[in-house]
């Protein structure tokens, strides 16, 4: 059994590299646009580079967490989504202070952004096919979430796929893919070829133009967070959390280093053989599940 489920294949999520791309741009948004003059104490710059390195930085750390803990992994996780939430409206009020109203979900601009796809990391390939030609098989669609190791298999959360309104679930999930190894300088080399997809926008030389494009990037990295959010929550409930797994992987190997007794009764509980134990406070003997503790039966031992 693997205890340890989820890995490092975070970093190829849609949600994590929307995620950097939306931080780097508030980072450039703050220095050009709120200065002195509209910003004196510079708390809202201050704001919302944390609000957007929040987005970021809790959603890596919340993945790496799953590995031992699903409900620390999970908390962090909601905090990432829920900043770029508050990095949204602060992108609205700047457009909201000069009476700008944000773009029409319909217009032009917004569906352009909207559907705009990330393209998936080099050398991921389809599972199935070998080769470039996999992974050109995808189309643009990008790896939605990996759950996996750095290659391994991976679960989706809510890609960017064609059909993409902000936080579109569309597209191919990393589960069609094999993803490559992860190593440092083919990441940041990854990262920056999808921002320079959006750089019309997020370098644009018109503030509001940017921070419309921003909204609308915030909305969909917000969304993609909160779809692999909803999976994992699925995912507990039918396979348990990082102390189950540890309990079901002591409770296999005892199975297995521990022959059944011949004169085992089976468990009234759960019809599995029962093993003889002691009690701590008198070392009297008595039949226990082997299954415990998710199965709590037991019986006397009779003399």
């Amino acid at each position: 059994m693997d205890i340890f489920g989820k890995g490092d294949g975070y970093r190829w999520m849609d949600a994590y590299i929307l995620a950097w791309i939306v931080e780097l741009a508030t980072d450039s948004f703050c220095g050009k646009y709120l200065d002195f003059k509209n910003d004196p104490q510079g708390k809202t710059s201050a704001q919302m580079n944390h609000a957007a390195r929040s987005g970021c930085r809790n959603f890596a750390e919340g993945c790496e967490r799953l590995m031992t803990s699903t409900s620390s992994g999970l908390d962090l996780l909601n905090v990432a989504k829920g900043s770029l939430g508050e990095l949204r409206d602060d992108y609205i009020k700047w457009l909201l202070r000069a009476r700008q109203l944000p773009w029409d979900d319909a217009s032009d601009e917004a569906r352009t952004v909207q559907r705009l796809d990330l393209e998936p990391p080099p050398g991921a390939v389809a599972k199935g096919a070998t080769g470039t030609a996999g992974a050109a098989a995808q189309g643009g669609a990008g790896i939605s979430a990996c759950a996996g190791g750095t290659a391994g298999a991976a679960a989706s959360a809510g890609g960017t796929g064609s059909a993409g309104s902000p936080g579109s679930t569309g597209g191919a999930g990393a589960s069609s893919r094999r993803l490559p190894p992860y190593s440092t300088r083919r990441f940041c080399e990854h990262l920056l070829a999808q921002y320079d997809r959006f750089a019309p926008w997020l370098e644009h030389g018109d503030s509001f133009v940017r921070a419309n494009a921003l909204v609308i990037l915030c909305i969909r990295a917000g969304k993609m967070q909160g779809a692999y959010i909803r999976r994992l929550g699925e995912e507990f409930k039918t396979e348990g959390g990082f102390k189950e797994k540890m309990s079901e992987a002591r409770r296999e190997q005892r199975a297995q280093q521990e022959p059944a007794d011949a004169d085992a009764p089976p468990c009234p509980a759960c019809g599995e053989a029962m093993r003889l134990m002691h009690r701590k406070r008198d070392n009297s003997p008595f039949w226990s599940c082997r299954n415990y503790p998710a199965c709590r039966g037991t019986l006397p031992v009779e003399k």
